[in-house]
Protein backbone atom coordinates (compact mmCIF):
# COMPACT_ATOMS: atom_id res chain seq x y z
CA UNK A 1 0.00 0.00 0.00
CA UNK A 2 1.55 3.52 -0.88
CA UNK A 3 2.58 5.89 1.70
CA UNK A 4 -0.93 8.08 1.10
CA UNK A 5 -2.84 4.61 1.54
CA UNK A 6 -1.54 4.06 4.83
CA UNK A 7 -2.08 7.99 6.04
CA UNK A 8 -5.92 7.48 5.42
CA UNK A 9 -6.04 4.31 6.91
CA UNK A 10 -4.07 5.92 10.00
CA UNK A 11 -7.23 9.38 9.62
CA UNK A 12 -9.88 6.17 9.49
CA UNK A 13 -9.26 4.55 12.45
CA UNK A 14 -9.82 7.78 14.40
CA UNK A 15 -13.06 7.61 12.83
CA UNK A 16 -13.77 3.90 13.65
CA UNK A 17 -13.38 4.82 17.10
CA UNK A 18 -16.11 7.90 16.96
CA UNK A 19 -18.13 6.01 15.13
CA UNK A 20 -18.02 2.87 17.78
CA UNK A 21 -18.53 5.16 20.62
CA UNK A 22 -21.71 6.26 18.98
CA UNK A 23 -23.00 3.51 17.47
CA UNK A 24 -21.84 0.26 19.38
CA UNK A 25 -20.57 1.30 22.88
CA UNK A 26 -20.51 -2.63 23.84
CA UNK A 27 -18.04 -3.29 21.22
CA UNK A 28 -16.33 0.64 21.90
CA UNK A 29 -15.60 -0.45 25.53
CA UNK A 30 -14.47 -4.17 25.00
CA UNK A 31 -11.93 -2.82 22.31
CA UNK A 32 -10.05 -1.35 25.80
CA UNK A 33 -9.66 -4.16 27.41
CA UNK A 34 -7.34 -5.32 23.87
CA UNK A 35 -3.67 -4.61 23.76
CA UNK A 36 -3.03 -0.64 23.21
CA UNK A 37 -1.38 -2.13 19.73
CA UNK A 38 -4.48 -3.76 18.47
CA UNK A 39 -7.13 -1.46 19.13
CA UNK A 40 -7.05 0.34 15.99
CA UNK A 41 -7.89 -3.04 13.75
CA UNK A 42 -10.67 -3.93 16.00
CA UNK A 43 -12.22 -0.52 16.03
CA UNK A 44 -11.83 -1.12 12.02
CA UNK A 45 -13.24 -4.62 12.27
CA UNK A 46 -16.33 -3.15 14.76
CA UNK A 47 -17.01 -0.24 12.58
CA UNK A 48 -16.89 -2.07 9.34
CA UNK A 49 -19.70 -4.19 10.97
CA UNK A 50 -21.50 -1.36 11.97
CA UNK A 51 -21.40 0.27 8.95
CA UNK A 52 -22.63 -2.63 6.79
CA UNK A 53 -25.63 -3.03 9.62
CA UNK A 54 -26.47 0.65 8.58
CA UNK A 55 -27.13 -0.02 4.92
CA UNK A 56 -30.85 -0.77 4.73
CA UNK A 57 -31.22 2.13 7.04
CA UNK A 58 -29.81 4.26 4.22
CA UNK A 59 -31.86 2.93 1.08
CA UNK A 60 -35.26 2.84 0.00
CA UNK A 61 -34.67 -0.44 -2.03
CA UNK A 62 -32.43 -3.66 -2.07
CA UNK A 63 -30.89 -3.14 -5.07
CA UNK A 64 -28.94 0.25 -3.90
CA UNK A 65 -28.30 -1.69 -0.78
CA UNK A 66 -27.04 -4.64 -2.84
CA UNK A 67 -24.58 -2.32 -4.75
CA UNK A 68 -23.39 -0.64 -1.39
CA UNK A 69 -22.18 -4.44 -0.08
CA UNK A 70 -20.93 -4.49 -3.45
CA UNK A 71 -18.70 -1.38 -3.22
CA UNK A 72 -17.41 -3.02 0.04
CA UNK A 73 -16.14 -5.84 -1.36
CA UNK A 74 -14.77 -4.22 -3.76
CA UNK A 75 -12.19 -1.90 -1.24
CA UNK A 76 -11.38 -5.49 0.31
CA UNK A 77 -10.39 -6.76 -2.82
CA UNK A 78 -8.70 -3.86 -4.48
CA UNK A 79 -4.81 -4.01 -5.53
CA UNK A 80 -3.34 -3.18 -2.15
CA UNK A 81 -0.90 -1.08 -3.97
CA UNK A 82 -3.44 0.97 -5.28
CA UNK A 83 -3.96 5.29 -3.93
CA UNK A 84 -6.52 5.23 -2.02
CA UNK A 85 -8.22 2.01 -1.47
CA UNK A 86 -10.98 2.93 0.81
CA UNK A 87 -12.10 5.76 -2.23
CA UNK A 88 -12.41 8.05 0.13
CA UNK A 89 -14.34 6.05 3.58
CA UNK A 90 -12.06 6.69 6.15
CA UNK A 91 -13.53 3.23 7.51
CA UNK A 92 -12.96 1.10 4.67
CA UNK A 93 -9.23 2.88 4.28
CA UNK A 94 -8.54 1.56 7.81
CA UNK A 95 -10.17 -2.15 7.10
CA UNK A 96 -7.91 -2.67 3.88
CA UNK A 97 -5.04 -1.29 6.27
CA UNK A 98 -6.32 -4.03 9.03
CA UNK A 99 -6.54 -6.02 6.46
CA UNK A 100 -3.24 -6.38 5.01
CA UNK A 101 -1.54 -5.52 8.90
CA UNK A 102 -3.41 -8.52 10.22
CA UNK A 103 -3.13 -10.97 7.24
CA UNK A 104 -7.29 -11.47 7.71
CA UNK A 105 -8.75 -14.10 4.99
CA UNK A 106 -11.06 -11.96 2.50
CA UNK A 107 -12.93 -15.06 2.04
CA UNK A 108 -14.77 -14.62 5.59
CA UNK A 109 -15.47 -10.72 4.42
CA UNK A 110 -17.09 -11.43 1.07
CA UNK A 111 -19.21 -14.69 3.42
CA UNK A 112 -20.07 -11.95 5.36
CA UNK A 113 -21.04 -9.18 3.01
CA UNK A 114 -23.29 -12.07 1.48
CA UNK A 115 -25.24 -13.01 4.41
CA UNK A 116 -25.89 -8.68 4.82
CA UNK A 117 -28.33 -9.26 1.70
CA UNK A 118 -30.75 -10.83 3.57
CA UNK A 119 -31.04 -7.56 5.67
CA UNK A 120 -32.06 -5.49 3.01
CA UNK A 121 -35.47 -7.79 2.33
CA UNK A 122 -38.89 -8.92 3.80
CA UNK A 123 -38.17 -12.48 3.43
CA UNK A 124 -38.37 -14.14 6.91
CA UNK A 125 -35.65 -16.01 8.08
CA UNK A 126 -36.80 -19.80 7.24
CA UNK A 127 -35.61 -22.11 9.95
CA UNK A 128 -33.67 -22.41 12.97
CA UNK A 129 -30.32 -23.92 10.66
CA UNK A 130 -30.75 -20.64 8.71
CA UNK A 131 -30.58 -18.48 11.53
CA UNK A 132 -27.24 -20.24 12.85
CA UNK A 133 -25.88 -20.15 9.57
CA UNK A 134 -26.51 -16.30 9.21
CA UNK A 135 -24.89 -15.62 12.68
CA UNK A 136 -22.01 -17.97 11.83
CA UNK A 137 -21.31 -15.60 8.84
CA UNK A 138 -21.71 -12.75 10.70
CA UNK A 139 -21.74 -12.25 14.48
CA UNK A 140 -19.43 -15.31 14.79
CA UNK A 141 -17.36 -14.52 11.65
CA UNK A 142 -16.68 -11.21 13.60
CA UNK A 143 -15.20 -12.79 16.88
CA UNK A 144 -12.71 -15.02 14.68
CA UNK A 145 -11.62 -11.86 12.93
CA UNK A 146 -11.19 -10.12 15.91
CA UNK A 147 -9.42 -12.76 17.82
CA UNK A 148 -7.14 -12.90 14.39
CA UNK A 149 -6.22 -9.43 15.30
CA UNK A 150 -5.24 -10.47 19.07
CA UNK A 151 -3.73 -13.68 18.48
CA UNK A 152 -3.16 -15.07 14.46
CA UNK A 153 -1.45 -18.11 15.25
CA UNK A 154 -3.79 -19.16 17.65
CA UNK A 155 -6.95 -18.49 16.68
CA UNK A 156 -8.03 -21.47 15.04
CA UNK A 157 -8.60 -22.66 18.69
CA UNK A 158 -11.59 -20.36 19.26
CA UNK A 159 -13.24 -21.40 16.08
CA UNK A 160 -16.52 -23.35 17.89
CA UNK A 161 -16.37 -20.66 20.82
CA UNK A 162 -17.18 -18.32 18.20
CA UNK A 163 -19.63 -19.95 16.42
CA UNK A 164 -21.87 -20.58 19.42
CA UNK A 165 -21.29 -16.82 20.90
CA UNK A 166 -22.47 -15.53 17.48
CA UNK A 167 -25.57 -17.41 17.86
CA UNK A 168 -26.35 -15.96 20.97
CA UNK A 169 -25.56 -12.55 20.85
CA UNK A 170 -27.52 -12.43 17.52
CA UNK A 171 -30.39 -14.13 18.95
CA UNK A 172 -30.27 -11.58 21.86
CA UNK A 173 -30.05 -8.70 19.39
CA UNK A 174 -33.02 -9.54 17.55
CA UNK A 175 -35.03 -9.24 21.28
CA UNK A 176 -33.58 -6.05 21.63
CA UNK A 177 -34.09 -4.92 17.94
CA UNK A 178 -37.54 -6.49 17.73
CA UNK A 179 -39.45 -3.03 17.61
CA UNK A 180 -36.87 -1.84 14.85
CA UNK A 181 -37.27 -4.98 13.33
CA UNK A 182 -41.38 -4.86 12.85
CA UNK A 183 -41.21 -1.52 12.03
CA UNK A 184 -39.14 -2.46 8.84
CA UNK A 185 -41.44 -5.54 8.25
CA UNK A 186 -38.25 -7.88 9.11
CA UNK A 187 -38.55 -11.08 10.82
CA UNK A 188 -35.40 -12.56 12.09
CA UNK A 189 -37.22 -14.96 13.93
CA UNK A 190 -37.31 -18.34 12.82
CA UNK A 191 -40.66 -18.96 10.81
CA UNK A 192 -39.80 -22.83 12.09
CA UNK A 193 -39.57 -21.40 16.01
CA UNK A 194 -42.48 -19.63 15.40
CA UNK A 195 -44.42 -22.46 14.67
CA UNK A 196 -43.37 -24.61 17.03
CA UNK A 197 -44.61 -22.11 19.54
CA UNK A 198 -48.35 -21.67 17.89
CA UNK A 199 -47.70 -18.66 16.02
CA UNK A 200 -46.12 -17.11 12.58
CA UNK A 201 -44.13 -14.24 11.67
CA UNK A 202 -47.72 -11.83 10.71
CA UNK A 203 -48.42 -12.57 14.60
CA UNK A 204 -44.67 -11.80 15.37
CA UNK A 205 -44.66 -8.46 13.31
CA UNK A 206 -48.19 -7.29 14.93
CA UNK A 207 -46.90 -7.95 18.43
CA UNK A 208 -49.60 -10.57 18.74
CA UNK A 209 -50.44 -13.15 21.51
CA UNK A 210 -47.92 -15.50 20.31
CA UNK A 211 -44.87 -13.22 20.18
CA UNK A 212 -43.74 -13.66 23.81
CA UNK A 213 -43.74 -17.14 23.17
CA UNK A 214 -41.67 -16.79 20.68
CA UNK A 215 -39.66 -14.34 22.47
CA UNK A 216 -39.33 -17.11 25.21
CA UNK A 217 -38.07 -19.79 22.80
CA UNK A 218 -35.46 -17.13 21.32
CA UNK A 219 -34.70 -16.58 24.48
CA UNK A 220 -34.03 -20.11 25.12
CA UNK A 221 -32.15 -20.54 22.11
CA UNK A 222 -29.63 -17.91 22.97
CA UNK A 223 -28.88 -19.35 26.32
CA UNK A 224 -28.15 -22.78 25.04
CA UNK A 225 -25.72 -21.32 22.59
CA UNK A 226 -24.28 -19.01 24.85
CA UNK A 227 -23.75 -21.98 27.64
CA UNK A 228 -21.93 -23.81 24.53
CA UNK A 229 -19.68 -20.92 24.25
CA UNK A 230 -18.63 -20.71 27.64
CA UNK A 231 -17.84 -24.42 27.83
CA UNK A 232 -15.40 -24.30 24.71
CA UNK A 233 -14.33 -20.50 25.88
CA UNK A 234 -12.72 -22.39 29.08
CA UNK A 235 -10.18 -24.17 27.28
CA UNK A 236 -9.31 -21.29 24.70
CA UNK A 237 -6.27 -18.83 25.88
CA UNK A 238 -7.10 -16.21 27.46
CA UNK A 239 -6.07 -13.32 25.18
CA UNK A 240 -8.72 -13.85 23.31
CA UNK A 241 -11.07 -13.22 25.89
CA UNK A 242 -11.73 -9.21 24.29
CA UNK A 243 -13.13 -10.62 21.31
CA UNK A 244 -15.49 -12.20 23.08
CA UNK A 245 -16.87 -9.52 25.80
CA UNK A 246 -19.86 -7.91 23.41
CA UNK A 247 -21.20 -11.83 22.88
CA UNK A 248 -20.32 -13.00 27.25
CA UNK A 249 -22.66 -9.82 28.13
CA UNK A 250 -25.71 -11.69 26.51
CA UNK A 251 -26.15 -13.46 29.59
CA UNK A 252 -26.49 -9.74 31.26
CA UNK A 253 -28.80 -9.00 28.53
CA UNK A 254 -30.89 -12.06 29.02
CA UNK A 255 -31.29 -11.46 32.91
CA UNK A 256 -32.79 -8.31 31.77
CA UNK A 257 -34.99 -9.25 29.24
CA UNK A 258 -36.68 -12.25 31.76
CA UNK A 259 -37.65 -8.97 34.07
CA UNK A 260 -41.28 -7.94 33.78
CA UNK A 261 -40.14 -4.39 32.96
CA UNK A 262 -37.02 -4.97 30.80
CA UNK A 263 -33.82 -2.50 31.34
CA UNK A 264 -31.00 -1.70 29.29
CA UNK A 265 -28.04 -3.05 30.50
CA UNK A 266 -25.79 0.37 31.98
CA UNK A 267 -22.78 1.81 31.18
CA UNK A 268 -21.08 0.48 34.50
CA UNK A 269 -23.01 -2.49 34.90
CA UNK A 270 -21.52 -3.31 31.42
CA UNK A 271 -18.03 -2.14 32.53
CA UNK A 272 -18.04 -4.32 35.46
CA UNK A 273 -19.01 -7.44 33.69
CA UNK A 274 -16.22 -6.75 31.12
CA UNK A 275 -13.64 -6.43 34.16
CA UNK A 276 -14.73 -9.72 35.86
CA UNK A 277 -15.38 -11.54 32.64
CA UNK A 278 -11.63 -10.53 31.80
CA UNK A 279 -10.79 -11.60 35.26
CA UNK A 280 -12.58 -15.27 35.76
Amino acid sequence: MSDAGRSAGLDGFAECERLLAEGDPERAVSVGFAPADRRDALNALYAFNLETARVRDHVSQPLPGEIRLQWWRDRIEADPGSEEPGQGSPVAAALVETIRRHDLPTDAFDRFLEARIFDLYDDPMPSVTDFEAYAGQTASTLIVLASMVLDRAEAHRITEAAGHAGVAQLAVGVLRLATIHRRRNQVFVPVDLLASVGTDAADWLAGGEGAKRAEAAMAALAADHLEKARTHLRAAPRQFRPAFLPALLTSRHLAKLDRDSPQPVGPLDRLWFYWRSMRG
